[in-house]
């Protein structure tokens, strides 16, 4: 960092300090470069000899700040990150940390993260969990059916209703979810809603329900969080559809709430049976790492297509007893490795 900030000030030919953004905009102002951020995207379309060294030095600078040495000596103890997680620390039902920020560990801190010697890491990714949830909790019968392929759900959806535009699939279906409307979310909500009635509509009338001030449930009855003051609407004469912003904000989060939170469920059951599973066979196996839709088990080498196998059987076994016989599969993209960087 220190040679790459003497970098930058030579490129400019005078001490510049990269990590104020201010000095940086003073500096590009100087040599005849307006910028109105210094952010990654503006950067880059800059052509100065400044720039590759200021890259280079603001992802070192993250890196530093997130993950340096008061990061190592609060979380990390005998060869291990010791992060303290909080289950079921959203209203939603996902986890959180107290610290460590071991939900959000960037691709070059992965690169540190090893199994022992003859040891392996088995690292699960839940695939498009969310929309295969949807189609579990709405039964809608077109959308169980392309969750029921287990393969890239985004491309099947796209294939039959997008004109084979996956991105197009994409940004319509997780806008159902999370409730975009404006832009191209809202121009392909129409053929959504058409192919795949029930799936949109139980997720509209969820957010109908939140901005009407009421509450919903996940698919195991779990009730989200009361409205607030602000959001607070007269239950007994409902106002039309997205009077105000607070009404429109309670009803995103409502809309994603049934899913997000059925999601969280299914979850809590794959964890459960992964344990069970582990323990049953009498493995050495064990499960070190886990969020909203990953799962790293640690296990000796010879252990890992099992643990693989398990990870399947429990996705698929929670899938049925949360949420009945449906057509609907739960694939993980599975990898064994050494090093958690060479999963992605």
């Amino acid at each position: 960092m220190v040679e790459l900030a003497e970098e930058v000030s030579r490129a400019f030919g005078t001490r510049v300090r990269p990590d104020l953004p201010q000095d940086i905009l003073r500096a590009f102002g100087r040599a005849g470069i307006s910028l109105s951020s210094t952010r990654k995207w503006e950067l880059q379309e800059v052509d100065h000899p400044a720039v590759a060294p200021l890259l280079a030095y603001k992802s070192l600078y993250r890196l530093y700040t997130a993950h340096g040495w008061s990061w190592l000596e609060q979380w990390v103890h005998d060869g291990r990150f010791r992060p303290e997680y909080v289950p079921g620390g959203t209203v939603t039902g996902r986890w959180t940390t107290n610290g460590g920020g071991a939900l959000q560990i960037p691709k070059v801190i992965r690169q540190a993260i090893r199994a022992d010697p003859g040891w392996r890491l088995v690292v699960a990714d839940a695939d498009q969990m969310e929309p295969r949830v949807l189609a579990a909790i709405s039964r809608d019968p077109g959308l169980m059916e392309v969750a029921g392929r287990g393969d890239d759900m985004y491309a099947d959806l796209a294939a039959r209703a997008f004109g084979g535009d996956r991105a197009q699939a994409k940004i319509a279906l997780l806008g159902a979810i999370y409730g975009q409307t404006s832009g191209d979310a809202l121009t392909h909500m129409a053929e959504l809603r058409r192919r795949y009635p029930a799936a949109v509509a139980y997720v509209d009338d969820a957010a109908t329900a939140g901005e009407q001030g009421r509450l919903v449930r996940t698919w195991f009855g779990r009730t989200s969080s009361p409205a607030t003051t602000s959001e607070h609407l007269d239950q007994d004469n409902p106002p039309a559809f997205g009077t105000t912003p607070a009404a429109r904000a309670r009803g995103r989060f409502t809309r994603n709430f049934v899913v997000q939170g059925s999601a969280a469920d299914w979850t809590l059951l794959v964890l459960a049976g992964l344990r069970h599973a582990l323990n049953q066979a009498g493995l050495q196996a064990e499960l070190v790492f886990f969020q909203h839709d990953e799962v790293i088990v640690h296990c000796p080498a010879a252990e890992a297509e099992t643990v693989a196998q398990a990870i399947t059987t429990a996705a698929e076994s929670a899938g049925r007893i949360a949420f009945g016989p449906t057509p609907v599969r739960f694939p993980f993209t599975t990898a064994i490795v050494e090093c958690y960087a060479d999963a992605k």
